[in-house]
């Protein structure tokens, strides 16, 4: 068929933007026309209506007119009035009685010379009639439209006859025209109403007819709709893919030109039901079915035919069905291989994305076997060197290798199991591929003898089970040789093929780069370990102040900077650190160290707890600095510190902290608190002052320090981690050790992102027997008394032996405050695991250590004191300073000797 330049399909056009550029639809066309032709006839319809009703409404004035003049020509005594010397006195009120009783206008008597003897207007009485009477004067009854006295008038003239049967008069009656027009102008209305009914109605009609037609045409026009129904046409037999209708009992409404060619229809196919058209079977029963089908694959003939069939309804329910078809044949093999493209790069996807999610070397190998199967081989096994487990770089020459990875659709398969040791013989593929780096298909294992030589019965066995293919690809990274992947194959008939083994290196390869990453992080982690291990305190000192239980444990994302720290301090003190340095890895375990030694060092100071923490405050800001300096990454992300100092014999504890999540107490009563105490800025920060406060705990109680790895998860904030923590300590009669595994048991994370820092410590106090306290006169002769006083409680507490020492230390000590101290002066004597002499006096002046010459006279005292003593030492209170000095106590089994 030819078609105009204008009916040419253009590009890009559819129904939408056919309507968006119609003149009127088809619809709106009809609609209009319906609705002109709806007007026309309710106006006509009016028109009439008018005019019947004018005609019937003069007929009937006529017909009254008429009624009511014979009415009164017959009355009885109208023949005797008329023969009344003055017939107008009689007539007239009686014709005006009548003319209102019947509704008439006028009724007129004459003679038959036309001569009026009543009319309603007097002034008219005597006057000719208007109007004809000589068809009433041949005795007829005659009525007309006239222009009477009243206006324009319908009027009847009927005779009055004698009694011979002669007219000797005339009566006429009638209305006037305005009068007849009134009526017809009342009944108006109605016939208007009734039409405007009518033709609403009928208006809606025409538009639910047009809103049917709108939709089946689509708002289309007359030539839209000719253009579309081309187009639908060229395409319909254009296009390469068959379509076919059939309606709800299976006969074919319509098949293209690519329907018949592919199915082999016959010219008259459309109209005959589709089991009669020589189909095959399965064809023609999908087609009968109605139902849908997706893609659906079928055989006709020779060719391979992709059919998707969708049941029609325009009526609601099933009316037929509307079937696809286009010819697969050619694309089946280029499909296939898309397909086997498509599985290979989802495969090597997967293993990017699945294989080396942890840095966990052993993890990561099984990964690599678990992504392998089932759908690459049917069962995987990765093999490691040694070395590589422990995180170290393999030999040169690999040759145990342990079987760290494996993944099967079966677990009865005869292969070696995980942790098995394996020497692989020179003969097999894997011994091959180690030394020479590359992958090896043996496509049968049955055949192959190099192969059996590993291990013959497991290998008859093997090949008994079924398994008959194999890939062995070496994993390397940085082109060394971590291992061996295998890749086995018992349930596919068909051996491993080249395009098999390609993928299977492009996997390992993949792998191997995941697995030296894990094998280096092994590494890297098990030096911060040991590092982080060699820095913490292997064995917590002696000391009576406190029973303390402890737990750390290492990040499994890598080593952080807690650290945990338990001080003797003199005195019968003990001091308690816990602190946290940001990051992991080996800088964050270097930094804890060297932040431990400086508590160490600070703390041989014997500084309270507040001017500790600012020590170390300017001490990590230099750090810092120095780090900036050289450009290298020693410098500190931020620490944070808790410090406390616990005194046996007071039972007091000064807390500080710096940016530390706050300690918890649990009291002998078995009351938990989480005491307020200053916070602090984080260590490093600079200008901010610290501040320590005192808690006053009673002997039992159980002070725990912590850092927020503890508490603090991805699952649970710090405040419900205190809530856990709270719970768990609520038991007083724990010991510190099982206070500690209770902790650990009930808020420890599985695997946890940060170190975890615990120290528990139950308190202690010095008995009071074992403490003896004097103030001392500000005198010299006092020194004698204070030696006596000594001498009897040493005796007392059985530490004769340390009798001379103690007196020579208290000599010196107390002449030493009394020369160049300040009052008040104390002396305390502490019997604890060393003898422990204590001056305490008013001044703050620091005592030093000289060493005298042969000439001089004095300066030896102190040097006497540290010769007696374990070691001595000074710290300062707010009264002013202590010097202390200790002295080990005697061997019980020597004393004995």
């Amino acid at each position: 068929m030819v078609r105009g330049p204008s009916l040419q399909p253009v590009p890009g056009t559819s129904v939408r933007s056919l309507r968006r550029n119609r003149p009127r639809s088809v619809a709106r066309q009809v609609f209009v026309l319906q609705v002109a032709v709806v007007v026309l006839l309710a106006a006509g319809a009016v028109l009439a209506l008018v005019l019947q009703s004018r005609h019937d409404v003069d007929r009937e004035a006529r017909a009254r007119s008429v009624a009511v003049a014979q009415t009164f020509a017959h009355e009885l005594g109208l023949r005797a009035a008329l023969k009344s010397p003055d017939p107008t006195k009689i007539l007239q009120p009686l014709t005006e009685v009548t003319r209102k009783a019947a509704g008439m206008d006028f009724i007129v008597v004459m003679d038959t010379e036309g001569i009026r003897y009543t009319h309603p207007l007097p002034d008219r009485i005597g006057k000719k009639f208007v109007g004809t009477i000589e068809p009433s004067l041949a005795g007829e009854v005659y009525t007309e439209s006239v222009k009477g006295p009243l206006g324009q008038e319908i009027q009847a003239v009927v005779p009055v006859f004698s009694a011979d049967g002669k007219v000797e008069a005339l009566v006429s009656a009638g209305l006037t025209v305005k009068n007849v027009t009134g009526v017809v102008n009342r009944q108006l209305p109605v016939i208007l109403g009734a039409s405007a009914a009518g033709l609403a109605l009928a208006t809606a009609g025409a538009a639910l007819i047009s809103r049917r037609l709108r939709r089946q045409t689509h708002g289309l026009g007359p030539l839209e709709m000719t253009r579309m129904y081309e187009h639908h046409d060229a395409v319909l037999h254009a296009v390469r893919e068959g379509v076919l209708i059939t309606d709800g009992g299976g006969v074919l409404l319509l098949a293209n030109d690519e329907a018949k060619r592919l199915l082999r229809l016959p010219a008259d196919s459309e109209g005959q039901r589709v089991d009669r058209l020589g189909l095959e079977r399965h064809l023609a029963e999908l087609l009968l079915s109605g139902r849908v089908a997706t893609d659906e694959v079928h055989e006709a003939g020779e060719r391979l035919l992709v059919i998707n069939q969708r049941p029609t309804k325009p009526g609601g329910g099933p009316e037929g069905a509307a079937v696809t078809i286009r010819d697969s044949t050619e694309m089946q093999v280029l499909s296939t291989r898309a397909e086997a493209a498509r599985r290979r790069l989802k495969l090597l996807y997967d293993a990017g994305v699945g294989v080396g999610t942890t840095l966990d070397v052993e993890r990561t190998a099984q990964e690599l076997a678990d992504v392998a199967v089932p759908r690459f081989a049917d069962f995987a096994t990765v093999d490691l060197a040694e070395p590589v487990l422990r995180g170290d770089e393999p030999t040169a020459a690999v040759v145990d290798l342990r079987r760290t990875g494996f993944s099967g659709i079966r677990d009865d398969v005869p292969l070696y199991p995980r942790g098995r040791l394996i020497d692989f013989v020179p003969s097999t593929p894997q011994a091959r591929g180690l030394n020479s780096g590359r992958a090896e298909v043996v496509a049968e294992l049955a055949d192959a003898s190099g192969w059996h030589a590993q291990d013959p019965p497991r290998a008859r066995a093997i090949v008994e089970y079924g398994v008959h293919s194999l890939i062995t690809a070496p994993l390397k990274s940085r082109g060394v040789v971590l291992g061996v992947v295998n890749f086995w194959r018992s349930q596919k008939p068909e051996p491993f093929d080249e395009e098999d083994l390609s993928l299977a290196e492009e996997l390992v390869a993949r792998a191997g780069v995941s697995i030296d990453n894990a094998r280096r992080y092994t590494r890297e982690h098990a030096l911060a370990v040991t590092l982080q291990r060699s820095l913490l305190p292997r064995d917590l000192p002696e000391q009576s102040a406190v029973e303390v239980a402890h737990y750390y444990l290492p990040a499994q994302s890598g080593v952080g900077g807690d650290w945990f720290d338990v001080i003797p301090l003199p005195g019968s003190r003990v001091a308690l650190v816990v602190g946290d340095v940001v990051g992991h890895g080996l800088h964050a375990a270097a930094a804890m160290g060297r932040l431990r030694t400086a508590v160490l060092n600070f703390s041989s100071l014997d500084l309270p707890p507040d001017e500790l923490l600012a020590r170390l405050d300017d001490l990590v800001q230099y750090i810092d600095q120095d780090g900036e300096r050289d450009g290298a990454q020693s410098g500190l992300l931020g620490a944070t510190c808790m410090y406390a100092v616990y005194d046996s014999v007071n039972q007091r504890c000064t807390v500080a902290r710096a940016g530390h999540v706050p300690p918890a107490l649990v009291r002998p009563d078995g009351t938990v608190e989480i005491p307020e105490l200053p916070a602090g800025a984080p260590l490093g920060l600079g200008g901010f002052p610290f501040e320590s406060a005192e808690l006053q705990l009673s002997e039992g109680t159980q002070l725990v320090l912590y850092t927020d790895g503890l508490v603090e998860d991805r699952a649970r904030d710090i405040d419900e981690g205190l809530e856990l923590l709270r719970a768990a300590l609520a038991h007083a009669d724990r010991s510190p050790q099982d206070t500690c595994r209770a902790v650990l048991e009930r808020l420890l994370p599985v695997r946890p992102r940060d170190d975890v820092a615990l120290l528990v410590a139950r308190t202690s106090a010095l008995p009071a027997d074992h403490i003896a306290e004097w103030e001392v006169p500000f005198e010299p002769s006092a020194v004698g008394t204070m030696r006596a006083l000594a001498t009897a409680k040493l005796e007392e507490w059985g530490l004769s032996e340390l009798t001379f020492g103690t007196e020579l230390v208290l000599s010196e000590l107390i002449t030493n405050a009394i020369r160049h101290g300040a009052e008040p002066v104390r002396v305390r004597l502490l019997f604890d695991r060393v003898l422990t002499c204590e001056i305490f006096d008013g001044s703050s002046s620091s005592p030093r250590l000289h060493y005298a010459t042969t000439t001089d006279e004095g300066g030896r005292g102190l040097f006497l004191v540290a010769q007696l003593s374990r070691r001595w030492g000074a710290r300062y209170t707010p009264e002013g300073k202590v010097i202390w000095s200790e002295q080990a106590l005697p061997d019980p089994e020597a004393a004995g000797e």
